[in-house]
């Protein structure tokens, strides 16, 4: 990971192409806190992106437990050039044909600024190709993301032999910024790296289903259930690794090795894509999905990545350490004003939810030990406090349940301290909905300071000691 990092780094963004992929980037930007203008001559454009933006900001907060930034703004502009002027990152989404993007980098080139970035979200070209022709072309390297871009992590950043190692850096160090993951493809080649996995799958499946082999609802059961569950948080080569037993990848290829011989696929081979295997394609797929809208699927989609990544994230690993890291970049710093602090401000995840629709009981109370947390860190008990050997310790709390919450509803708590006395404190939690300050929930909390040495208590020490005594006058 990058450290000591800063979005300041850019102040403008420009996106070119407002559809899906766009307005993913565009939702990206926004949520962090920038200032995003968007150029696309479709008259649908800019519903379509707005729509995308919505699920952003249904979904993403959800992944953190403290808050995003302050959202930047948006503005639709009538020209590359008004959209492109001043911006440091300019994301270049167009449909995926050479020419079209060589008349519009050509367009961008005229206006914007010579230490832009350039960058391309497409799935198949190489930065060679897009830099045909350029006025400048080291600037244009390709990003290329997965959607849904707001949630999901992985950039494959590539560049050519025109491309200089820093510009390759100080693109990656910005999309860390925003909290993706930028996976630098080291060489040129055609449709990068995931996209070429998926094309295999992709080519399989196809033969499965025109062979009458399997359905399109059975091929997606065989991924989701299976070895898709596993991907999600090992990928390929560890999976296989754990697959050798104690003796690892060697025993695994040992193994399996020859069974690359066997014909068993037909990787090398492209169906026709006739008309009847189109309609046979296109029918199952609509039996599939049943009656949902392609919106209802994105929404289905987007709570079960948030579920996925927050588990993930609860192990910390794989893209959940991402999340938690890029939260660390993003929280902020929490001090006591007329000894009210808001400790907690977050929204509220969909895994938190109950059959009955609102936040379940026990989240209460992770809401109300986070709250503790962020009072203890501003005054001090931070992790070098607690290597030292001390911490408090909670040892009774009183909740009151005022109001219902709601899965995507902004929150914010309020921490004001009720004693100190000693190794005795106590502090009184109010839980309220950002909207409109209705109050959802208090928790009256007595903590107590412990040596966790002899895990007895005792009265705390040094700056923290100071600091409670302070506040408290």
């Amino acid at each position: 990971m990058y450290e000591d990092l800063a979005l300041e780094m850019i102040k403008k963004v420009a996106i070119i192409g407002g559809g899906v992929i766009g307005g993913g980037w565009a939702a990206r930007f926004l949520l962090n806190g920038l200032d995003v203008y968007v150029y696309d001559p479709d008259s649908n454009a800019e519903k379509t992106l707005l729509e995308v933006i919505d699920n952003a900001r249904f979904a993403l907060p959800m992944l953190y437990e403290s808050q995003l930034p302050k959202e930047g703004k948006i503005k639709f502009c009538e020209s590359i050039a008004e959209a492109v002027v001043g911006a440091d990152w300019i994301q270049e989404s167009v449909p995926e044909r050479l020419k079209i993007k060589h008349l519009v980098y050509d367009e961008i080139q005229t206006s914007c600024l010579e230490t832009a970035i350039i960058a391309s979200s497409t799935s198949g070209f190489k930065p060679s190709e897009l830099q045909e022709n350029s006025k400048a072309p080291k600037q244009i390297i390709v990003c290329h993301p997965f959607n849904p871009v707001y949630l999901l992590p992985l950039i494959e950043v590539v560049g050519s032999n025109k491309t200089t190692a820093s510009d390759i850096t100080r693109a990656m160090e910005i999309l860390t910024k925003l909290g993706f993951f930028p996976l630098h493809v080291r060489k040129e080649i055609d449709a990068h790296l995931a996209d070429r996995f998926l094309e295999a799958v992709w080519r399989e499946a196809l033969w499965l289903i025109k062979d009458d082999i399997a359905t399109t609802s059975e091929i997606d059961n065989a991924i989701r259930y299976g070895f898709g569950l596993r991907w999600a948080q090992m990928g390929l080569f560890e999976t296989y690794r754990i697959a050798g037993g104690k003796a690892g990848m060697q025993h695994f290829l040992s193994q399996f090795g020859p069974c690359l011989q066997w014909p068993w696929t037909k990787l090398m081979d492209v169906p026709d894509l006739t008309d009847e295997l189109v309609e046979k394609i296109a029918s199952q797929s609509d039996i599939q999905s049943g009656d949902k809208s392609i919106r209802e699927l994105e929404r289905i989609r987007d709570k079960n990545l948030i579920a996925i990544l927050r588990s993930l994230k609860q192990q910390n690993f794989a893209a959940g350490s991402l999340i938690a890291a890029h939260e660390k970049m993003i929280s902020d710093d929490k001090t006591l004003k007329n000894k009210m602090l808001v400790s907690v401000e977050r929204v509220i995840p969909v895994d938190w939810t109950d059959y009955n629709g609102h936040m379940n009981e026990g989240r209460y109370g992770q809401v109300f030990s986070d709250a503790a947390d962020g009072f203890l860190s501003s005054v001090g008990v931070d992790s070098h406090y607690i290597a030292s050997g001390h911490s408090y310790f909670t040892v009774e709390n009183h909740i009151k349940y005022l109001d219902e919450t709601l899965a995507g509803e902004n929150i914010y708590v309020d921490t004001s301290v009720l004693l100190v006395e000693g190794k005795k404190l106590k502090l009184f939690h109010t839980m309220k909905r950002k909207a409109d300050k209705v109050h959802l929930a208090t928790c009256e909390q007595f903590l107590l300071h412990v040596n966790l040495n002899t895990r007895k208590s005792c009265e705390p020490v040094g700056d923290v000691a100071k600091k409670l005594q302070r506040i408290f006058k």
